[in-house]
């Protein structure tokens, strides 16, 4: 039997050369870092000021905060570096429509970005997009960006673990590649604006940009139209990226408001001298596609998570 230090001479029969040792480099996303800072300071605090209820409070009341506010706060990057406004050195905005594609709402949309002369970007849910497909490739083929916005669109998928947001992630991208024919990754924006650190695991293997919103258009709970679309032109610049809904997370749901207050805003928006285009373009993230990670090394890696 070979010893130890002769293992892998035997295995590569006769091969002299000394052999190294490969290993992979540690990368962490940054809700990792953080964490790991968190605990660093509060092991730290404990040394120097010696184990206290206020040296183990303070930090740990800080690092409390901190995580509720990555969390649950859409446009921050404590947990992942997420997109929240463009280039603001052109008259240009973004507007974005999640939840669809539906049916019932969307063609109306699509022809009023159409008479106005715009682009935008639809953070669709893969299951509608699955069943609307023809939607889909519409939105694609008339110049708009298809985003991913999960599969399911499940509230509870901020509790899940690496795998499972990596699944959601996987399934609705690969229904827009198929819609697109196009390799490169969507952009992501999780359900709700929603962060944690298992979807910064899943976001950073994917290499994924994360988009949130610099403007809420408060058009799901609103019933004025007008109200609506006046609340957006009042308060956009240059760079802005706007939040609206074309569709509805509850299947055979609609939300027709946005028929009335789309118009509106988009004459607003002209009036103003600005131009609606996609996110991407916003943010000039144009670059030709990469390729993406083997999808089987990604759920290999999503389960040691």
């Amino acid at each position: 039997m070979p010893s130890i230090d002769n293992f892998d001479g035997a295995c590569d029969h006769g091969d002299s050369r000394p052999s190294t040792l490969e290993v992979a480099p540690l990368s962490l996303c940054r809700a990792d870092k953080f964490l790991l800072a968190s605990a660093a300071v509060t092991v730290g605090s404990a040394a120097v000021f010696g184990p206290s209820a206020l040296s183990l409070g303070v930090p740990l009341g800080v690092h409390a905060l901190l995580m509720v506010d990555g969390i649950f706060r859409p446009d921050s990057s404590i947990l992942y570096p997420t997109l929240v406004r463009g280039r603001t050195d052109q008259p240009r905005v973004a507007l974005t429509f999640d939840d669809g594609p539906d049916p019932e709402i969307t063609p109306a949309v699509l022809d009023l970005l159409a008479e106005y002369d715009v682009r935008a970007t639809f953070f669709v849910i893969g299951r509608f997009l699955e069943k609307h497909r023809a939607l889909g490739e519409r939105i694609h083929r008339e110049g708009h960006e298809l985003g991913n916005h999960s599969w399911q669109h499940s509230y509870l998928l901020n509790f899940s673990s690496t795998a499972g947001h990596g699944v959601e992630i996987d399934r609705c991208s690969q229904m827009i590649k198929s819609v697109t024919q196009s390799e490169r990754e969507p952009l992501y924006r999780p359900p709700v604006g929603l962060k944690s650190p298992a979807m910064a695991r899943a976001a950073q293997k994917r290499s994924l940009d994360v988009v949130a919103w610099s403007i809420h258009s408060r058009d799901t709970f609103a019933r004025d139209p007008r109200a609506v679309a006046n609340g957006v032109v009042r308060r956009i610049r240059p760079g802005d990226i706007v939040l609206l809904h074309d569709g509805h997370d509850r299947e055979h749901q609609h939300r027709p408001l946005i028929l009335e207050a789309l118009p509106l805003l988009l004459r607003g928006l002209r009036e103003r001298g600005l131009k609606s285009v996609t996110v991407s373009e916003l943010s000039n993230e144009t670059q030709p596609a990469t390729p993406a990670p083997n999808d089987a090394r990604l759920a290999a890696d999503d389960v040691r998570n």
